[in-house]
């Protein structure tokens, strides 16, 4: 395993009951570049044939899951283990969010893991203990209740920002259009204006001139767009058809 990979923390799911859970967690891994998940305990065993289909394509994250007896077997290699709950536990640890628990691990000496407990109990005091920090978000407290893959999604996502992750395919954006062409798409308008008026008072000449100024430069066209819209004044000079 490279350096690169053993940086990124190890997703750790303690008694999973489902293994539709299990795939959309490994789902929402790979969504974000983390590819280490650890089972202990699955409630089904494993393989289970649930998983690959929830898990939409991400096969590599469940084909190389490792599954362990107990929660100190699969965090015995990790130096920085981060348990995620909402309940006190009795159990006085520092308190850290999603991306502070990633920004810790992003710097950190030693491997790191995750612990996402059961999906009806969450994890047990026992395997709290073993964590160096209790990992939570602040979430409503009449409705405190996230499922695996969103819980794992969190702490993915805020973990991928330490990361070189492609972006989502953007439109190449064109650089704003020259000055120049934007004084000709100014002048062009207010050679349409003036024979109407437009400019009168007199006295108020120079504020409309200024406002509608303000209007124009305000978007920032590209040179398409300035075109575009010299294009549509010079059509509106012209005599409709037919006359």
């Amino acid at each position: 395993m490279s350096e690169a990979e053993l940086r990124k923390p190890v997703i750790v799911l303690v008694r999973p009951q489902l293994g539709e859970n299990i795939g959309k967690a490994a789902r929402a891994m790979l969504n974000f570049g983390l590819s280490e998940l650890r089972l202990v305990e699955p409630r089904d065993g494993w393989p289970n044939p649930s998983a690959g289909p929830a898990a939409s394509g991400a096969d590599v994250v469940l084909e190389n899951a490792q599954v362990y007896a107990t929660t100190a077997e699969a965090v015995a290699d990790c130096a920085h283990v981060y348990a995620t709950t909402v309940r006190k536990r009795g159990v006085t640890k520092p308190v850290v969010t999603p991306e502070e628990a990633a920004s810790e691990m992003a710097v950190a000496s030693g491997r790191s893991a995750i612990l996402f407990g059961p999906e009806r109990s969450g994890l047990e005091t026992e395997d709290v203990a073993l964590a160096r920090a209790i990992l939570t978000v602040p979430i409503n407290p009449e409705f405190g209740s996230l499922n695996l893959a969103q819980a794992v999604i969190l702490c993915a996502y805020e973990w991928s920002k330490h990361e070189t992750l492609a972006q989502p395919t953007q439109e190449d954006l064109l650089p704003p259009a020259p000055q120049e062409e934007l004084e000709g798409l100014i002048g062009h308008l207010e050679s349409m204006l003036e024979p109407n008026g437009y400019f009168l008072p007199e006295a108020r000449a120079d504020s409309t001139r200024r406002t509608l100024r303000g209007v124009l430069t305000k978007p920032g066209w590209n040179h398409l767009e300035v075109r575009t819209l010299r294009g549509v004044l010079s059509s509106l000079q012209r005599k409709p058809r037919g006359d």
